[in-house]
């Protein structure tokens, strides 16, 4: 009864503008729906019955095969331990370096703050490209290590300024308090600035880990060894296997099998690779939207 009688209170264009986004929230629901039902369907089908007649709820036409295929590959569990790793590796050392860089630049009597700013933007226009960047990181040692994979994006410019926005939200009153308790400035940081900064912390956290849960570029590049690749590039290299290969005509049923194969991969990859995702996003959405208006209330 209340809702109905706060509905009646808006004037007839405010009901239509409602309409109107209600109408298209929905429409995106529709949209990010049907492409998951599609694919989680798609990924228990035959092949066959898929390519000739699109998906179906018929249990009978459904199969394990791709599942079977990608998790007896050994490859696969090594990948999967090694994209943890990196991912909250990763995590913990781009969190760490952009909480800390983006103190002094919140800080009004930090001298120099508007210099390393513009410093910081210049590389958000501009980079060095991949060649000096393997340069930089061959001549460091790094290639084939885990930390050629980790280092060279652990700094985002862009997390920081939200760090930094959030930063520049937290009353002053709490500084001066810890003044008059004669707090010093680690004391302030690590225990009554960052406790409060729960929501972007959170939101800087699901970030990086997505970030380098979803890369595979870096470690093509970096990483020899197939012992250190991460799971994306392992699933990567399952689905080129499995592609038809040039000079295979003359067997014109394995060419097919194997192309058939190779359409089935491509949707159970999807869902072994997005599962973690989707088991780690609800514990940090309830800091997600604070997290993010932080930096679109003050600049």
């Amino acid at each position: 009864m209340n809702k109905k009688k706060g509905f009646t209170k808006y004037t007839g264009q405010d009901k239509v503008l409602l309409a109107i986004g209600y109408v298209l929230l929905g429409l995106f629901v529709i949209a990010i729906i049907v492409p998951m039902i599609y694919i989680v369907v798609a990924s228990f089908m035959d092949p066959i019955t898929l390519q000739n007649k699109g998906i179906t709820f018929d249990f009978s036409k459904w199969t394990t095969t791709a599942y079977e295929r990608v998790m007896t590959n050994s490859q696969i569990w090594i990948g999967f331990k090694n994209a943890i790793i990196y991912s909250v590796l990763f995590t913990v050392v781009s969190v760490v370096v952009t909480l800390l860089a983006a103190y002094p630049l919140s800080r009004a009597d930090f001298r120099g703050r508007g210099f390393f700013n513009i410093i910081f933007m210049i590389t958000m226009f501009f980079g060095g490209g991949l060649i000096p960047t393997y340069l930089v990181v061959s001549n460091l040692g790094l290639v084939d290590s885990m930390w050629a994979v980790i280092l060279p994006g652990a700094f985002s410019v862009w997390n920081m300024t939200i760090a930094r926005t959030y930063y520049k939200g937290i009353p002053q009153e709490l500084r001066e308090a810890a003044d008059v308790d004669g707090a010093s400035e680690l004391t302030f940081f690590f225990k009554i600035l960052l406790p409060v900064c729960t929501p972007v912390i959170a939101v800087l956290v699901l970030w990086q880990f997505v970030a380098m849960w979803n890369s595979y570029f870096d470690a093509m590049i970096y990483l020899n060894d197939s012992a250190k690749q991460p799971l994306q590039l392992v699933l990567r290299s399952i689905l080129i296997q499995n592609q038809p290969e040039s000079g295979m005509i003359a067997d014109m049923q394995s060419t097919a099998a194997r192309a058939q194969l190779a359409e089935l991969l491509k949707y159970a990859t999807i869902i072994i690779s997005s599962l973690p995702l989707l088991i780690m996003y609800p514990f940090f959405q309830k800091y997600f939207d604070s997290g993010i208006m932080a930096g679109a209330v003050k600049g």
